[in-house]
């Protein structure tokens, strides 16, 4: 129990660190150092993650009030449209790879990440690239697919890709797209939990629950503390080290 909630702790802090809840860099402890199986795995921090970002959305609403989203539900309904379908075939298609298949697949998913992260952090702010209205939506929905299938199979709430996506694609402001991107998040979550829950892997949330309560806390308490040092130290240390650390996880989880 307490190093359970003290490696939640260290995984929160990290991503409340970067604005983030940190599930990606969760998801290498729980395989590499508890001893999960992949599917195990992803369905514990898919139930962790879930406890994070509606811990998050409080706090989130305070810094940015409901009025300065209200204009922008049509970005959230856009994504939504794709992420909820993604999030199901998501979770649908990890529940049926092999699990040496499915440690490989989240390793380049990783990889993936530690790109979001340098690109979302360390990239000159972006502007919208002014498509189409017909030509945005449909990007859109392909986007929010994309991102439902990842969120679903590596159980992350998605962020790291969303907040990117709607900058980029909208032209939002990246405060705004951080709470938009939760608004998103957790519907499509909820999807993707509905759909494990069909699986038999699914019983490992009632034979660890303690475990998982105290990494959640952990996780939580980490995330909260990781926002007050938000900005302490300065992104061109932080980003590229935390995408190092994505890397050699990938590495390691390629080789488990």
């Amino acid at each position: 129990m307490p190093v359970a909630f003290t490696a939640g702790a260290g995984v929160g802090l990290l991503g409340g660190m970067i604005g983030l809840g940190g599930a990606e860099f969760r998801l290498p402890l729980l395989i590499g150092v508890f001893g999960f199986l992949a599917l195990q795995a992803v369905i514990v921090n898919k139930a962790m993650s879930l406890a994070v970002v509606i811990t998050a959305l409080p706090a989130r609403l305070v810094a940015v009030p409901m009025a300065d989203l209200a204009p922008h539900w049509p970005v959230v309904v856009n994504l939504l449209a794709g992420s909820l379908a993604g999030a199901w075939a998501g979770a649908s298609w990890a529940t049926r790879m092999r699990t040496a298949t499915l440690h490989k697949v989240l390793a380049g998913l990783l990889v993936v990440m530690a790109a979001a992260l340098v690109w979302t952090h360390l990239s000159p702010a972006s502007h919208s690239l002014n498509l189409p209205p017909a030509a945005l939506a449909v990007l859109g929905l392909v986007a929010g697919f994309a991102i439902g299938v990842v969120a679903a199979v590596m159980g992350v709430a998605g962020g790291e890709l969303l907040i990117p996506t709607i900058v980029l694609l909208y032209g939002i402001d990246i405060k705004i797209a951080g709470s938009l991107s939760l608004a998103v998040s957790l519907p499509t979550m909820l999807v993707a939990f509905a759909r494990y829950s069909r699986d038999q892997a699914f019983t490992v949330l009632a034979g660890n629950g303690r475990f998982i309560l105290a990494m959640t806390i952990g996780s939580i308490t980490g995330t909260l503390l990781g926002a007050l040092l938000l900005g302490v130290i300065p992104n061109l240390v932080l980003i590229p080290a935390l995408a190092l650390l994505l890397l050699l996880s990938a590495i390691k989880l390629w080789r488990h």
